[in-house]
């Protein structure tokens, strides 16, 4: 395998968009190359929704591990499918704060 920087997909809810950005920063500074939720806003529609969740498992594809941001412990319901999708490909997953338990 030739030699290349690490990839790391960031997940996490937009509320979380600053932490997110974050956490790009320091990677990036670390070297690593990094594929995050792209920011579309607020008003898209359910199809666009999907399409862009779609995207992003393409992004889960690409890299070689996922980091969760989860301020808190927060995870929601794309979050929550983005890890099962992650685990399913044999991805790595890690998260910036302890999960809390439901």
């Amino acid at each position: 395998m030739p030699d290349r920087p690490e990839i790391v997909c960031i997940c996490g809810s937009i509320r979380f968009a600053d932490e997110m950005r974050a956490a790009n920063g320091e990677l990036t500074l670390a070297g690593v190359i990094v594929v995050a939720p792209g920011e579309a806003g607020e008003s898209i529609t359910s199809e666009q929704k999907a399409a862009l969740d779609a995207l992003h498992r393409r992004k889960i594809d690409l890299a070689d591990r996922v980091l969760v941001v989860n301020p808190g412990g927060y995870i929601g319901e794309s979050t929550s499918r983005e890890i099962a999708y992650a685990q399913a490909t044999g991805k790595p997953v890690s998260f910036t704060d302890a999960v809390l338990s439901a």
